[in-house]
């Protein structure tokens, strides 16, 4: 037994290649100071009003048995691909669970409103809203990319259900959606296919640019897309380790290859740059759901501006700085400014 422990403690005393010998290693960039709601939609950001003056009162209630859940009897996330905010402050969770409708629309709070798409969708992935409000998803099951009104009356259909393909109309596990300025939408088909399309507001086929490979506008899983306010079109190679940046034309201008594996990028209308990643891609595969990073970003130099650990799939950022992860284990995580003192 004493061998054995000496051996496990010589072990330990090896510093592995990379390693930090002289303690944790150091953050990528600055810690962003936020703290965390772990179970937003699960249970309440804020106390409800009768309880508002009585900290005490709200605290036995959040740390007790009888917390209430704010959505239907019997229901509970999935595994929640994507999370995003209209205009009006509504949180739109977009999940894998069996029992519970697949979009589920939540109060700034956390508090159940509505729900809708009940065998519409197979493989939940990705949603966002754009700027009339309207409600865009990417399901990887069906091959579609879909748009919806806020209380999910279909709008229009990209792809052929339930057909894989490579074609102007064919799309083969899609992944994320952006816009335009003037309403073109640019869509990353990235699981089946290695490409970006991009689609007049009224959803004609305009043009796209990709192929498998490592080299600049090639791809290995475009697994997000996004804006800038000048029109440069982000796109996250997630298992090339790298965001590639892009003229809205689909014109190579640079990539980075600093960020690791990126889940998934989201632009401000200040053109701050968010996202949600891991070190590397076979970080992400070996962690599947857990560790990750959130980072905030210099969109001009692809400097790391902040950092926060934590799990995610999805990003979303309001306009006051609170972050939103869509999270593959089954949460909701709201990320708001705020310092323990």
């Amino acid at each position: 037994m004493q061998h054995r422990l000496s051996y496990i403690l010589a072990l330990s005393a090896i510093a592995l290649p990379g390693a930090d010998t002289d303690g944790w290693r150091p953050h990528d960039g600055p810690l962003l100071k936020y703290r965390v709601n772990l179970r937003f939609g699960e249970e309440l950001v804020a106390p409800p009003a009768p309880l508002a003056a009585s900290a005490k009162a709200w605290a036995d209630l959040r740390f007790s048995a009888a917390t209430p859940d704010t959505m239907p009897k019997g229901w509970k996330l999935g595994r929640v691909s994507a999370v995003a905010v209209s205009a009006s402050g509504d949180v739109y969770v977009f999940h894998r669970g069996p029992s519970a409708d697949p979009v589920m629309i939540f109060d700034a709070e956390g508090r159940y409103l509505r729900s809708w798409g009940r065998g519409v969708f197979e493989v939940p992935h990705g949603l966002r809203i754009d700027p009339a409000g309207n409600v865009w998803t990417t399901d990887a099951g069906t091959h579609l990319v879909q748009k919806f009104t806020p209380n999910g009356q279909p709008l229009l259909t990209l792809g052929k259900k339930g057909h894989a393909g490579n074609t102007q109309a064919t799309f083969n596990k899609p992944t994320d959606i952006a816009f335009a300025r003037n309403g073109d939408v640019y869509l990353s088909d990235g699981y089946g296919n290695r490409r970006v399309v991009k689609f007049s507001a009224a959803g004609k086929y305009l043009f796209e640019w990709g192929k498998p490979g490592v080299g600049p506008g090639e791809f290995d899983v475009p697994h997000s897309v996004a804006l800038d306010s000048k029109g440069n079109v982000y796109v996250s190679d997630r298992e090339n380790n790298r965001i590639q940046i892009f003229s809205g034309e689909g014109k190579f201008l640079r990539q980075w290859t600093h960020l690791g594996s990126t889940q998934n990028l989201f632009i401000t209308s200040k053109d701050e740059l968010w996202m949600i990643t891991h070190r590397e891609n076979i970080e992400a595969v070996a962690l599947n759901t857990l560790g990750g990073r959130i980072m905030r970003v210099d969109v001009n130099t692809g400097k790391i501006l902040g950092v926060i650990e934590s799990p995610g799939h999805w990003i979303h950022v309001t306009p006051d700085a609170v972050v939103f992860i869509g999270s593959l284990t089954g949460n909701v995580l709201r990320w708001y400014p705020s310092w323990p003192k």
